[in-house]
């Protein structure tokens, strides 16, 4: 593909990204307020106790295929109805072991409703695989925006059937149900968006090909699933429900933020770069333009939202989640270099190194999982240099959220250096594409503090703040002239990108 064809469709699929990633968060918080005031806590907690089996069924009967069609050079017609049957058959096949394993599952919780609760659960990553390959044809093709119009219809759809369902009455199956209908509406719209039909033909050949790609995403997400699960299940060992629901809250909004920016650059970076190809330096320019814009927005986007803590929870929840805002300003950070991590990932798996995706991941994963069992072990607390009001230590759950996130920020240096393997992008030029932006966003948030610290309403506070730090950062990094805002602009207004 072209440069200027390929920056025109990747500069689209930013923009639609954006939309969707948005467009999800903020459905996805007003459903669950609604459901939170229709449902109750047994209600949620009787679905939460089958999430873990639907996820893990759900890595199996994708096996990482989505991402090996997108990376595949040439896919033939062949390639992808045999990944369409092999998915269909295997997600079947799981069913039915799930379907046969349900009993056990009900008694193992001591909650008889969850036998057939959990069948019907069950259903969802059936129906799930029917869109696997649909959506790989629309991600080869840059087509974020049909991507994005599915979510735009599907989510409302699912979401009014399960609130429907709620005050019906229907506890925990409206939850479930919900899931359910999300993925077949996006299963039948990514059908009607990509045209693909499979054909009643199979071969192994293409499955053995891509399998000794797929299968390390498959045990990396496989991994992430169990290992979120074992994190939450050590937190809730060590610490009092008090500090579990704190940081539970605090991780909620962090999370909330960093992958609004994290879904956009994943939802163009692997296809982009499968359609550059092999060409060193196209690849090299490619990547630090990605680099260049994914920290225009990052830095400013989750410094901003660390800034604006104390007032949102206070505006949001309540004053009673305040302790959770010192949690959330130090998530954030790391939630800051996020998109910047994924954007290094998805070069990675473009250039089928699943491999040091993998290992990266399983490595961060328990060194940070280790790390929370020391400082509970052995009572760890660290003097500060500069005591805050009065505090001159940290220890329990500020710091082990504190080397989280020293832990992830140091390990983009990792990643980088995987990366150079690949592009002669030296340290020195991650740098500079990215630590203007980053001191652009820290200048810019203290500014906005000072200006703004002596307001005590925290609407108002929030308000006034937003508009203003965004203002200072647009500013500042207008006038030092960082080319990248300026071919963002010339888009918005419809102009060709320079």
């Amino acid at each position: 593909m072209p440069d200027d064809a390929l920056k025109a469709k990747t500069a689209r699929g930013l923009v639609w990204g954006l939309i969707n990633n948005s467009y999800m968060q903020v459905f996805n918080l007003l459903i669950g307020i609604v459901l939170a005031r229709a449902l109750s806590t047994a209600d949620y907690g009787l679905a939460g106790e089958i999430l873990i089996f639907t996820a893990i069924a759900g890595n199996l009967q994708d096996s990482g295929f989505q991402q090996a069609l997108i990376n595949r050079r040439q896919p033939t017609p062949l390639d992808f109805s045999s990944v369409f049957w092999f998915n269909v058959s295997v997600s079947l096949l799981l069913f039915a072991i799930l379907w046969l394993c349900a009993p056990l599952i009900a008694a193992f919780f001591k909650e008889p409703s969850l036998l057939w609760l959990s069948r019907y659960a069950f259903l969802g990553f059936v129906v799930s695989s029917l869109s696997i390959v649909p959506r790989a044809i629309l991600q080869r093709q840059l087509r974020v925006r049909e991507l994005a119009v599915i979510t735009l219809i599907a989510m409302p759809v699912s979401g009014v059937v399960s609130i429907t369902l709620a005050l019906l009455g229907a506890g925990p199956w409206s939850l479930v149900t919900q899931g359910i209908v999300l993925v077949a509406c996006g299963a039948a719209l990514s059908w009607r968006f990509s045209g693909f039909r499979p054909a009643l033909r199979f071969s192994w050949k293409p499955i053995r090909e891509m399998f000794a790609f797929s299968c390390k995403l498959l045990i990396t997400n496989i991994f992430l699933t169990l290992n979120n699960s074992v994190f939450a299940l050590a937190f809730g060992r060590f610490y009092t429900k008090c500090e579990v629901g704190t940081y539970t809250q605090a991780d909620k909004w962090d999370k909330m933020g960093a992958q609004l920016i994290s879904g956009m650059v994943q939802s163009v970076a692997q296809p982009m770069f499968v359609h550059v190809g092999d060409d060193g330096e196209r690849l090299l320019r490619a990547f630090r333009k990605m680099l260049r814009f994914t920290s225009l927005l990052s830095f400013p986007a989750m410094l901003g939202l660390a800034l604006c803590a104390k007032p949102l929870i206070i505006v949001s929840v309540g004053a009673k989640w305040l302790p959770s805002a010192s949690l959330m300003q130090m998530l954030c950070v790391a939630g800051a270099f996020m998109p910047i991590t994924a954007l290094y990932q998805q070069f990675l798996i473009s250039r089928r190194r699943s491999d040091v995706y993998m290992w990266n991941i399983l490595a961060q994963g328990l060194l940070v999982l280790a790390l929370l069992c020391a400082i509970r072990y052995f009572n760890v607390t660290l003097p500060l240099p500069l005591p805050l009001r009065g505090v001159s230590h940290v220890g329990g759950v500020q710091l082990m959220v504190l080397s989280y996130v020293v832990t992830y920020i140091l390990w983009v240096l990792l990643w980088h250096r995987y990366l150079c393997h690949h592009i002669r992008l030296t340290l020195r030029h991650a740098l500079l594409d990215t630590l203007p932006f980053l001191l652009a966003a820290l200048a810019a948030m203290a500014v906005a503090w000072a200006l703004t610290r002596r307001i005590t309403d925290p609407l108002l506070l929030l308000a006034v703040r937003i508009p203003v730090a965004a203002l200072l950062y647009v500013g500042i990094i207008y006038i030092s002239g960082a080319h990248i805002l300026r071919e963002a602009i010339d888009y918005l207004r419809h102009k060709q990108p320079r």
